[in-house]
């Protein structure tokens, strides 16, 4: 059964999701890990695809910008569609300042300035983290690649245009980047009883003026696609 946002029947999308939030990138990893992708989603141009990786059925869809957005899809694709488990392959900004334009960054927690967690009513400040199971299956798979990789907790920002300037005083807390959707990836898979992860690359380096361009950004970085892939096929 479809939904508003997305166009699948039950049994298109596989128990393991790959997401990124540009739907390029979508369709970029589709046509180039996936073997005869099939695309299940064109609603609002959130493209979604599934096909084989390794013997594995894997799907991989976007989910757009911000925790809204990804709140959205996410909430759908475990609830509509059986989904099990979802990675987020995206990009970030670092903030750490041991952290470098391109290195992969692997989401153990991830802090937020957002509103989602009132939705739940819970008598404290909920704490996102990433499930274990998917967490150690791709740091292994980013150690054999020899990838220059960072663990820890990032910050999932509502703003991207940050009138308050407060990355500086995530770094002391020893944040390592900035991106707009992981925490609610993580809240929703908590509440649902799914598993996520979040896996970034670097993209730019807002306190050092650094940055890739919009084509690079879809297409080039495969380290992180490919411990996506290996840590997905993992996956139970």
């Amino acid at each position: 059964m479809s939904t508003p946002h997305n166009s699948a029947e039950k049994g298109d999308i596989a128990k393991t999701v790959l997401m990124p939030g540009d739907p390029l990138r979508a369709e970029f990893i589709a046509k180039t890990y996936l073997e005869n992708p099939v695309c299940y989603n064109k609603v609002r141009g959130m493209l979604g695809f599934t096909g084989k990786y390794k013997g594995k059925e894997i799907s991989v869809q976007g989910s757009g910008m911000g925790i809204p957005s990804i709140g959205i899809y996410t909430h759908e694709l475990f609830t509509e569609y059986d989904v099990d488990n979802i990675i987020r392959v995206g990009t970030a900004g670092a903030i750490a300042d041991f952290v470098n334009l391109r290195d992969v960054i692997i989401a153990m927690g991830a802090c937020t300035n957002s509103n989602f967690a009132a939705q739940f009513n819970l008598p404290g400040t909920y704490a996102p983290t990433a499930s274990y199971g998917l967490l150690s299956s791709a740091v292994k798979v980013a150690e054999e690649k020899g990838a220059a990789y960072h663990v820890g907790n990032v910050l999932s920002s509502d703003t991207f245009y940050d009138d308050s300037n407060s990355l500086a005083k995530w770094q002391k807390m020893n944040v390592l980047g900035v991106e707009m959707e992981s925490a609610a990836l993580y809240m929703n898979a908590a509440r649902l009883g799914k598993n996520a992860l979040c896996i970034l690359t670097v993209s730019d380096c807002p306190l050092r003026g650094l940055s890739t361009t919009p084509e690079e950004r879809q297409t080039t970085f495969t380290d992180m696609m490919e411990i996506a892939l290996e840590a997905a096929v993992s996956a139970e």
